[in-house]
């Protein structure tokens, strides 16, 4: 058998008898070569096999982790903080926002905010993570004409309900939500550090302003193996 996958089986059977915890980094490349004797190629070898498997991801610069449980997340009509959902559920969250513009709205998004066509939208693009590992990708876009100050706000505190805020948007809830199934082409794995073809659950949903006005059509784009989307009629949840 090649020595990468008898240190794939050793890794293997270590997560497997708990010695690692989900979420919990392994040790370096280097250590493990140390351990079993192997130069770092070798052991490269070993843990792409258990990335390929699942059992492990890795994130540049910071190492190799365990793969942890999905994350129960809910959606619904009452609209909750990503960030405050994550933090409920035990676990550490986080966003990006990598894209901030302003642009012409397509007919779909003008159809959805209830504009005119031509209008003009903010769109924020970013990810949203869980204890440092990305679990969807998203894309939410706004009204510009009556929410101006909203860029500058996304930028500045990187909330989306934050940046609402603070344009006079202190509460808003969810309209509906649309739940399809898609594969992860290579862009989209590369971002969110999986697979190309990999299971990704597409969400797209409408928020408005208590008087029903929309103030947010968002698009998510989640892996469905670190994520796991909860519907009740009680409960909510906002899209990342």
């Amino acid at each position: 058998m090649s020595l990468w996958r008898t240190i794939a089986d050793h890794l293997r059977d270590d997560i497997a008898r708990g010695h690692h915890a989900p979420g919990e980094r392994l040790p370096s490349e280097a250590a493990l070569a140390a351990r079993f004797g192997v130069n770092r190629h070798t052991v490269r070898q070993a843990l792409a096999a258990l990335s390929d498997e699942g059992l492990v991801w890795s994130r540049r610069g910071a190492g190799v982790f365990v793969q942890a449980a999905p994350t129960d997340y809910p959606l619904g009509g009452r609209t909750v903080q990503f960030h405050r959902a994550i933090a409920l559920a035990g676990r550490m969250p986080g966003r990006q926002i990598d894209f901030v513009a302003t642009r012409t709205a397509d007919a779909v998004e003008a159809e959805a905010l209830a504009l005119p066509p031509g209008a003009q939208v903010h769109v924020a693009e970013g990810v949203s993570l869980v204890d440092g590992q990305p679990v969807a990708m998203f894309r939410s876009v706004f009204p510009a004409e009556w929410l101006p100050a909203l860029p500058d706000g996304l930028r500045e505190t990187g909330s989306i309900t934050a940046a609402l805020d603070r344009c006079g948007v202190p509460a808003f809830r969810r309209a509906h939500t649309r739940i399809t199934a898609r594969v992860a082409d290579a862009t989209r794995a590369a971002r969110l550090q999986a697979r190309p073809g990999d299971a990704l659950i597409r969400t797209e949903a409408v928020n408005v302003t208590p008087d029903g006005t929309p103030v947010e059509r968002g698009l998510s784009w989640w892996l469905a193996a670190r994520i796991t989307l909860t519907v009740t009629p009680e409960g909510g949840g906002s899209d990342p």
